[in-house]
């Protein structure tokens, strides 16, 4: 039996407004400032953030419902929010010192972020100078802080993957975020410039996959912060497509119950191809959606339980979110080749639907193919492939 989640009533109040506002979010190119502000009235934004500092610390599971839920009315919205949300979890796991610059006098404060490590850096008296142009930082222009990836020299003479987290003040933001899919997700560029981070904003990616951060420990009554970062960090992305799909179940629907064919006035929605296509991605995405509710009960219990996951649960929880997006696609995309001509225009749901399905398989975290060879290496006992991260 689920738990209660005491999100869900107040998102689905604002939902109608958060789906009118889609156009204009596409429009933008990003999250339009009233979406932010009503998920903050609700305080989605508070989802993963720890109670020292007012936040909710919700279970995946409820997370994941509630990011689902919004994505069925704007998947932009939800993948900009769900990020801003699901880094709070993350700077949970560095030094406490951290964690008062960010929330000790703005506890509405979120974090962007661009983590892939491209950054530059140089070693300089009491941390790093750091320049770079770090891309793909999705809800940039809402917020407060950024983390950023870089790889940095440690004394064996081999590098760490390390997070380094900015200030606003730090960097600029480069409107180039100009895609077919998630239009309004503002995933643009930020522009550092030598700019100083101190030891006590950096952490070690490893160090935040195995109970080793500065931050670990510092709420022993916490049932989620016992917790690698990386699949809080990308539950989003699955979710999402989850969402989206749940959406165009409903959409084909509606559009196909009264749709006839301009040529000869049959009912499209008595036919028998669209009622098996319907079934079917039904099916799929049913599926899809139990496969993700169990993958993140198994992170609720663990978490709960304050047990890391041992490698192979690790590379099942990485890939199953990878195979519930691949399922999610393959639902949507039955349903919008059946569509008809308008599920095309513009103005049509259905068309944003599609691209915007599409694009939570672009993700490097949800490539199927990187992932199912990552599973297929754990199932037959090989070593990890560094390359395959």
């Amino acid at each position: 039996m689920k738990k209660p989640n005491p999100l869900l009533e107040d998102l689905r109040a604002i939902l109608p407004a958060i789906a009118a506002n889609a156009a204009q979010a596409e429009k933008d190119r990003q999250v339009p400032d009233e979406n932010i502000a009503m998920l903050k009235r609700i305080g989605l934004h508070r989802a993963f953030q720890p109670r020292h500092y007012g936040g909710l610390e919700i279970s995946l599971p409820q997370f994941g419902d509630c990011i689902a839920l919004l994505a069925g009315a704007c998947a932009s919205t939800a993948w900009a929010m769900s990020l801003l949300c699901t880094h709070s979890h993350q700077l949970a796991m560095f030094s406490s010192r951290l964690q008062d610059e960010v929330w000790g006098e703005d506890r509405d404060a979120t974090a962007s972020s661009s983590v892939a490590p491209f950054g530059r850096t140089e070693e300089t008296e009491g941390g790093v100078m750091f320049s770079g142009e770090m891309g793909w930082s999705s809800g940039s222009d809402h917020a407060e802080w950024a983390i950023v990836g870089f790889r940095r020299k440690n004394a064996e003479g081999t590098q760490d993957y390390c997070f380094a987290v900015l200030p606003r003040s730090d960097y600029e933001i480069r409107d180039d975020w100009y895609a077919a899919g998630m239009k309004g997700s503002g995933t643009k560029t930020l522009i550092i410039d030598n700019v100083f981070v101190p030891e006590y904003r950096i952490e070690k990616a490893k160090d935040m996959m195995e109970g080793k951060s500065a931050g670990f420990g510092l709420y022993p009554d916490s049932k989620i912060f016992y917790s690698p970062y990386r699949p809080y960090f990308a539950s989003g992305f699955s979710t999402i497509s989850l969402g989206v799909a749940e959406r165009m179940l409903v959409a084909f629907r509606e559009k196909t119950q009264n749709r006839v064919r301009a040529y000869t006035g049959a009912s499209v929605g008595a036919a028998t191809p669209a009622l098996m296509r319907l079934a079917e991605s039904t099916h799929q995405v049913a599926a899809a959606r139990a496969f993700l509710e169990k993958t993140w009960e198994e992170h609720a219990d663990h978490s709960e339980r304050h047990q890391y996951p041992a490698r192979e649960t690790l590379a099942f929880w990485r890939t199953n979110q990878a195979y519930a997006v691949k399922m999610c696609i393959q639902a949507v995309d039955r349903l919008f080749e059946a569509a008809g001509g308008t599920a095309w225009y513009e103005s049509n749901e259905m068309q944003r639907l599609f691209r915007d399905v599409h694009m939570t398989g672009a993700h490097a975290y949800t490539d199927y193919d990187v992932c199912a060879q990552i599973l297929g290496r754990e199932l037959m006992g090989l070593e990890p492939d560094p390359s395959l991260a």
